[in-house]
């Protein structure tokens, strides 16, 4: 199988690059068992989408075509996710698959990546649509996630085979996204991002949007806060979500209960809190010298309390 993708890199202007492949190359993808070509008049065509402005009038699929009649949640945010935002969204994912909501995303790095492997966990699965043809993949780092999505999920895309990587199609593929959900869950997301072109396109198509709040010294809850003062939907849990799609409580996946910690360390992950705090901080707040709090994060970070973050901070995990 690993013949059947091939990994892209950003097309470069000036570039030469295939966009199309031959008739014979797409009837022999076609005869595979996994993969189909559905157009507006086929059954299969996900009803969501269909009631949408602009549905594709053909979508490429791989995997599991049963998912497309699901009730989908989609779930987006940032590429260059913290720890702690793609614990979030591989959690809310989960949960959220096991109530009964197929994950939708766009196989990008960081949330969306996050996002897909909860989903997978769970019998609902996860649906990837995304922005080139579905002989390729992008990012090339994702390709073991892009084939266990085809074999227990389903890879979506509007775009014939051979098409590569190019930032005009990024955008138009968020509406195939949001399009497919009941709703859209944006977990990190900058000010100036495609998760709030998503959330924008989503709230176009009558959608809920969800927001997950962050700290106010993180760039990346600036997005989210600024949907949230836009109207979207503050959660804090995934709770909060099935609430408001109108969907009973999830079956929470049961979760080993973590060992006590020693005196030393508790005291150090009680004065973090849970914003990004830098090492003098903590030296100031617990009084201890910078060598034995060094050590004490190590331990914490060893123990996957918390998470090392660029520019010399940490950061507790909830």
């Amino acid at each position: 199988m690993s013949s059947e993708f091939s990994g892209s890199a950003p097309h470069m202007p000036g570039a030469t690059v295939r966009t199309q492949v031959s008739s014979a190359e797409r009837w022999i993808w076609l005869q595979a068992p996994a993969n189909r070509l559905v157009t507006l008049a086929d059954a299969v065509y996900p009803p969501a989408l269909l009631n949408t402005r602009d549905p594709p009038p053909v979508l490429y699929a791989k995997g599991r075509l049963e998912l497309l009649a699901r009730r989908g949640i989609a779930i987006v945010g940032a590429r260059s996710a913290t720890p702690g935002g793609m614990r979030d969204a591989e959690a809310f994912a989960e949960v959220l698959g096991h109530a009964g909501l197929t994950i939708v995303s766009g196989l990008a790095s960081g949330i969306d990546a996050a996002a897909h492997r909860g989903g997978l966990r769970t019998e609902a699965s996860s649906i990837a649509v995304v922005a080139t043809g579905l002989d390729k993949v992008y990012p090339a780092r994702n390709r073991d996630l892009a084939h266990q999505l085809a074999e227990q999920g389903l890879l979506l895309s509007e775009f014939p085979l051979g098409t590569p990587p190019l930032a005009s199609n990024f955008p138009r593929r968020n509406r195939v996204i949001s399009g497919l959900a009941a709703g859209t869950l944006v977990v990190e997301a900058a000010v100036h991002s495609g998760s709030l072109i998503t959330a924008r396109q989503a709230l176009e198509q009558g959608r809920d949007v969800f927001a997950i709040p962050g700290s106010i010294h993180s760039p990346l809850s600036k997005g989210c806060h600024w949907l949230i003062k836009q109207g979207a939907k503050l959660v804090e849990s995934a709770a909060d979500v099935l609430e408001e799609l109108g969907i009973g409580s999830a079956t929470q996946p049961v979760r080993a209960r973590l060992p006590s910690l020693p005196e030393d360390e508790a005291h150090l992950l009680d004065a973090m809190g849970y914003a990004p705090v830098d090492i003098d901080s903590l030296c100031e707040q617990v009084d201890t010298s910078v060598e034995i709090i060094s050590t004490l994060l190590l331990k914490l970070e060893m123990g996957g309390h918390i998470s090392r973050l660029p520019g010399g901070l940490f950061q507790r995990l909830a």
